[in-house]
């Protein structure tokens, strides 16, 4: 069953890839980057030293101890309590509106629960405790998972043969995120670009006030843009779009729309520490992460390599 998953869908083995040829290092560093600085809730506190030894390649340079590596005369890496939770909280909306259509072909749903199997194959490769949890206007479902990234998808797409007559209710598991209450945890949210409203912008304050939030943003199809238009039907009438309306001021007037509510709810989640992922197909939303990570890691990098060397801190030429 999942190696049939994975030989219909490309993007499956792509993310696969990802969380197995990424040191370790670098995956915790690319989630901690997303998840920000946060106490540890660990007995002792974050800054007891477990272990000292010396900088390996791949080791994080926040790692560094300057003062012990210039005592030793040489880079020296303190592990510590990690700074961050190990929870990452997964909740996908599962109502009807996520069968829309994306211009790939998929469904939102589809795109949405790809994304997040991209965190998974990070958070499972971190060590993380991982929960899954859908959510629509008939119920809001917490789906038990242990495992490793194969039984994750296997149980995430086994949980989405699923009737999906029912309508969202984003309201429903923004509630449930503010409620979690493991505070600092991860919290990803996978829905369409049509389902948060100005309303919905402070109940995301509130969570990210205790938790770092990432949003799963899917772009569905333009049904005014012509090329695709022919093809498209109205899910409760099951009617095409009429010729009349498929023009191209229509559809540009439709494009615009959604870029200006896109860039809203971005400016709004990035004003509060909270990241945005949009795209419109499976691809597009790994090129998309991959990119942010990657960006994220090589600004972090840089504003590490300014700090002064442990030989210099030394005294030593």
């Amino acid at each position: 069953m999942i190696d049939a998953i994975r030989s219909e869908d490309p993007i499956r083995s792509k993310i696969e890839a990802l969380g197995t040829t990424l040191s370790l290092p670098t995956v915790r560093k690319a989630l901690g980057i997303l998840e920000g600085a946060h106490a540890s809730d660990k007995r002792f506190g974050a800054n007891d030293v477990m272990d000292i030894r010396v900088y390996e390649p791949g080791d994080e340079a926040k790692r560094i101890d300057w003062k012990t590596s210039a005592r030793a005369g040489r880079p020296m890496v303190v592990q510590r309590e990690r700074p961050c939770t190990s929870r990452a909280w997964l909740l996908l909306d599962v109502g009807q509106e996520m069968t829309g259509t994306c211009v790939s072909g998929e469904q939102a749903h589809q795109v949405a629960a790809n994304a997040l199997c991209m965190f998974a194959a990070l958070s499972l490769r971190r060590g993380d405790e991982v929960s899954i949890v859908f959510g629509d206007a008939g119920s809001i479902t917490r789906v038990p998972f242990n495992g490793g990234l194969a039984q994750f998808e296997h149980t995430l797409d086994d949980a989405l043969q699923r009737d999906w007559s029912k309508p969202r209710n984003i309201d429903a598991l923004l509630e449930y995120a503010r409620r979690i209450r493991d505070r600092d945890a991860l919290v990803i949210l996978a829905t369409d670009e049509h389902a948060l409203e100005e309303r919905h912008m402070e109940s995301i304050r509130r969570i990210a006030r205790t938790h770092p939030m990432v949003l799963i943003d899917v772009a569905t199809i333009n049904p005014f843009d012509d090329t695709h238009a022919r093809t498209v039907f109205d899910a409760g009438s099951d009617r095409r779009v009429p010729a009349f309306l498929r023009t191209g001021k229509t559809a540009q007037e439709v494009r615009t729309h959604r870029e200006y509510l896109s860039a809203s709810v971005r400016h709004e989640l990035n004003r509060c520490g909270s990241t945005v992922i949009r795209a419109d197909s499976s691809e597009r939303m790994f090129r998309e992460f991959v990119r942010m990570v990657s960006v994220s890691l090589a600004r972090s990098t840089r504003n590490q390599l300014k700090a002064p060397s442990a030989l210099t801190l030394g005294g030593k030429a």
